[in-house]
């Protein structure tokens, strides 16, 4: 093996020949897995949160792959409707030309190419990662087959009556001229106003006062509203108001929606430009008058002085007017939170507008029934809850959308604007007799990428056809998604499911979630803080990061502050980790938490445990041949090792099964850093570099050192593909394995022999007295190299024999040059004492250290504890402190000021054990 441990030159390497082996395809006739993938859209990069998602399902794949399971990991992408138009429309601005220009069917065959040419960016991040997917069966949304799905449920959808076109408010894009779903639109605060206007009673006696913080939807008012118990406002009820500047008279109504408490209790109505007003609409039969056009300007509808005008004109237009007439009340500054869409950054508004919808409630129940009755678990189970409070208060779902790219609606009209609704118009013509004289035109809307999303547990597998695929892997085992989408997207995909497939999509949802930035920021453009995973597997230079960083900002101003903050954190750019540091990273922050802080400091340490166990290999390589032949005998450590090996095993397939991949993390890692690496590599050099060992012995340690660290690659292999692909080509030979690749060997199971008790307990004994010796060295001051004298007080006949048995380990770890014994009686010269359990193990202090100079070094580390100590009790004795900061904080410093006292009392202990000297 290499001396260093170089990431760059093996991972790429062994991912093509995982992929010509054809590693990744679904084989033999174990039981049946499958995971779908969540698909990235087309145009995207793989970003933070699908790394550490992908990094979950390939470990999930892998690990199910080795129990010797029919493994699928379907991949696939979204065509990403807005988003994908939007870079196309982009370039084709740079050529000097546009989508109105080029026409539809040639902006759509455009679309197509710039696919072909740019859309395998995240199927080659992926491969960087070592996502073991089927790429054989790569799906994308728009293809032939998925196509043909998503039509065949739209028309099947509106035969049964759950599909209607209707006038309904939606998230209307100004920019982008389309309906948007909730989260397509991000909302933040903005600083604002809010205008109180003096809306005159008809009969002319006074005025109610209404707030608002877009004043140009009041030429869209239909009513005023107060609470119908509110006393100021009952007896108006019924009557009527002047609209100003809109010269109509509207109703005063009373509604339950009203908040007496805020403001004046008065509240304008504007059923067409805002959801909750649209709701009030209804229930009282109020007209809904669109004030503006699908450019966000002032439309026919509003008076001709301000027809054409942007809506942030004409804000201020009729705010001045309202100012002029006397009726503007006040203004306050105000904090309003703003829609903007995620693509444009425009701000959106509710725009009533005709549109395709489903009836989700009939598809609702059974998707609802279908987790009540654990046919589909949620992990955590509180998502449940979530996705209860979703599922019971669902609305219709919009899903056409005003884009040229994505999945045309089937639905066609002839010139008196009848609807047809089928899977082409040659169908449409035949199934209402049709003539070829009747003009059709079919609808130029497409449909909501969520909708053929919702397909994926079956489109991708070949449905409407009957296929193996189809009987092989559906329903799927497990979903791995983020809490952000489980109504946009799991919710969709059962209540699609059992619609056609009559059975749930997956039989559990595994929810995690969000990356976070080490302070627990959200991940944003625009706050800088965003780390491209695939910078972080193979480096990126300051210059190019920098560039990354401050290129493509929606506002350019802040690419200074963006540019000082990298320059702070990354003076040097970001070095190479490689995947497979990132990925255990990942692994090990899946925790059960809302939001997950990724610290580069987990992956620098993670780099080192890789380090870490490729020096471990090159030892064992070093020092274990060829496969031998003659007596083996094992000694107590290698007993030992092979239970503490069994234990870590049980524990990571525990954790697998329940999804707990942080802690399979841990179990694996503690096992291979604390126990294999740090104690039984060294419990081995004594066996392995002494003389008087017998040949049967040697043998049982070298291949005990094989075997375990051939099991410990399998037992890695999920979360770090890579490295322990590297290392077991070259041990599995001398293990005496057979195989091409560590990924098709089976996954390790705890031996069904238990070890002998003695041998392992004598192994935790020795553990604890080199701990002991080297707790005293380190108190005091004693260099690891130097020899020294051991007592042992209150030895018991076992104590007594396993440090005779085990003397050359305690001489070889521990540097003891001789072990003698004192009964309890017995006066024992001054020493510093360890305990294991009761036995005192005693260091005699003379002659091993400079008394003075140490006693000298104590009162120097007492000093500064104590200033430390007071800084600490001077916070805590402060009210302000304790009343006025984070709970944690105060807390922490409560914890500091008890370290401080337990420091402090081993100091003076330390100090007295060797005044007995001086």
């Amino acid at each position: 093996m290499d001396k260093a441990y170089e990431p760059s030159e093996i991972e790429q390497r062994i991912y093509e020949r995982w992929e010509a082996l054809g590693c990744f395809e679904p084989s033999g006739d174990g039981p049946r897995y499958c995971i779908m993938i969540p698909p990235p859209n087309v145009t995207g990069t793989l970003h933070m949160g699908h790394a550490f998602q992908d990094t979950i399902m390939d470990a999930l794949t892998r690990y199910h792959r080795m129990l010797g399971g029919r493994v699928l990991w379907q991949p696939g992408t979204d065509h990403a409707g807005i988003a994908t138009q939007m870079v196309v429309e982009r370039l084709l601005a740079t050529e000097g030309t546009s989508r109105t220009e080029l026409g539809r069917e040639r902006f759509v065959e455009r679309v197509w190419q710039w696919k072909e040419q740019s859309g395998d960016r995240i199927s080659r991040q992926l491969r960087r990662l070592g996502a073991s997917v089927a790429w054989s069966r790569d799906r994308f949304t728009m293809d032939e087959g998925l196509s043909e799905a998503v039509t065949r449920v739209f028309v099947s959808l509106y035969e049964d009556g759950l599909i209607y076109r209707g006038k309904r408010l939606v998230n209307w894009d100004p920019v982008l001229h389309t309906a948007l779903s909730d989260l397509e639109v991000l909302s933040a605060d903005e600083d604002g106003h809010l205008w109180h206007f003096r809306y005159p009673l008809a009969s002319g006696e006074g005025y109610l006062v209404v707030a608002t913080t877009r004043p140009e939807t009041m030429l869209g008012d239909t009513a005023v509203a107060v609470h119908p118990d509110d006393t100021r406002y009952r007896h108006l009820v019924g009557e009527e108001i002047d609209l100003p500047i809109a010269g109509r008279r509207i109703p005063i109504i009373a509604d339950d929606y009203v908040d007496p408490e805020f403001g004046t209790g008065c509240v304008k109505i504007t059923p067409a430009h805002d959801f909750n007003d649209y709701d009030i609409g209804k229930r009282h039969d109020l007209p809904m008058i669109n004030v503006l056009t699908d450019d966000a300007a002032m439309n026919d509808a509003c008076p001709e002085a301000y027809r054409g005008m942007d809506r942030f004109a004409a804000r201020k237009a009729i705010v001045a007017e309202f100012e002029r007439l006397g009726l503007l009340d006040k203004v306050e500054d105000y904090t309003v939170k703003i829609p903007r869409g995620d693509r444009s950054g425009a701000v959106i508004e509710p725009y009533l507008t005709d549109q395709w919808y489903v009836d989700v409630e009939p598809l609702a129940k059974p998707a609802i029934e279908a987790v009540e009755s654990g046919r589909i678990r949620f992990v955590p189970e509180n998502w449940s809850k979530t996705y209860f409070d979703w599922m019971h208060n669902i609305q219709d779902w919009c899903i056409s959308r005003q884009l040229w790219w994505g999945h045309r609606i089937p639905a066609w009209y002839d010139d008196n604007d009848n609807v047809y609704v089928g899977a082409s118009e040659a169908d449409v013509r035949r199934k209402h007799g049709l003539a070829e004289t009747v003009v059709l035109r079919q609808d130029d809307d497409v449909l909501d990428t969520w909708f053929s999303s919702g397909l994926w547990p079956f489109s991708t597998l070949g449905w409407p056809k009957k296929t193996a695929a189809l009987d092989d892997f559906y329903p799927g085992s497990v979903l791995v998604t983020g809490f952000d989408i489980i109504f946009f997207w799991v919710a969709r995909m059962i209540m699609l499911g059992i619609r056609f497939m009559d059975d749930v999509p997956f039989r559990e949802v595994y929810i995690h979630g969000l990356i976070r930035d080490q302070d627990g920021q959200k991940m944003s453009k625009s706050k800088g803080n965003v780390l491209d995973p695939l910078d972080l597997i193979d480096g990126v230079d300051l210059d190019t990061l920098l560039g990354k960083r401050t290129t493509g900002l929606m506002q350019p101003q802040l690419a200074p502050k963006i540019e000082k903050a990298t320059r702070q954190q990354f003076p040097d750019g970001i070095e190479q980790y490689g995947a497979d540091a990132l990925r255990f990273t990942f692994a090990a922050l899946a925790t059960t938490g809302r939001d997950i802080r990724f610290d580069l400091g987990r992956i620098e340490g993670y780099k080192n445990f890789c380090n870490k166990l490729w020096n471990a290999a090159r030892y064992v390589l070093m020092n274990v041949g060829e496969p031998e032949t003659g007596d083996v005998e094992y000694s107590a450590a290698d007993h030992w090792i092979r239970s503490r090996l069994d234990h870590a095993t049980g524990q990571v397939r525990h954790h697998f099964e329940q999804y707990r991949l942080d802690l399979a993390a841990q179990a694996v890692y503690e096992f291979t850093w604390h126990e294999f690496c740090d104690w039984y590599l060294e419990l081995s050099k004594p066996v392995l570099q002494s003389d008087g060992i017998s040949a049967g012995i040697r043998r049982g340690t070298r291949r005990t050192l094989i075997g375990t660290l051939e099991a410990l690659l399998r037992l890695l292999h999920p979360i770090m593909p890579f490295v322990t692909e590297e290392i077991w080509q070259q041990v599995a030979p001398i293990a005496g394995i057979e195989g091409e690749t560590i990924m098709l060997q089976p996954f390790p199971e705890a031996s069904a022999a238990p070890p002998p008790p003695d041998a392992t307990a004598d192994i935790e004994w020795v553990r604890r007295f080199i701990l002991g010796i080297r707790q005293i060295r380190g108190e005091m001051d004693v260099s690891p190299g130097k020899p020294v004298r051991v007592i042992l007080k209150g030895a018991t006949e076992v104590d007594r024999s396993r440090a005779e048995r085990h003397a050359l380990l305690l001489e070889k770890l521990g540097r003891v040059a001789s072990v003698t014994t004192l009964g309890n009686d017995e006066e024992a010269p001054p020493a510093a004492t360890a305990l294991v359990d009761d036995l005192r193990v005693l260091v005699p202090l003379e002659g091993l250290i400079d008394v003075s100079a140490e006693l000298k070094r104590l009162e120097k580390q007492e000093a500064k504890l104590v200033a430390e100590r007071s800084k600490s009790e001077g916070k805590l004795g402060n009210a302000n402190f304790v009343n006025n900061a984070p709970t944690q904080v105060v807390t922490q410093e409560r914890e500091r000021l008890a370290e401080f006292e337990r420091r402090l009392q081993r100091l003076s202990e330390q100090r007295a054990e060797l005044e007995t000297l001086a």
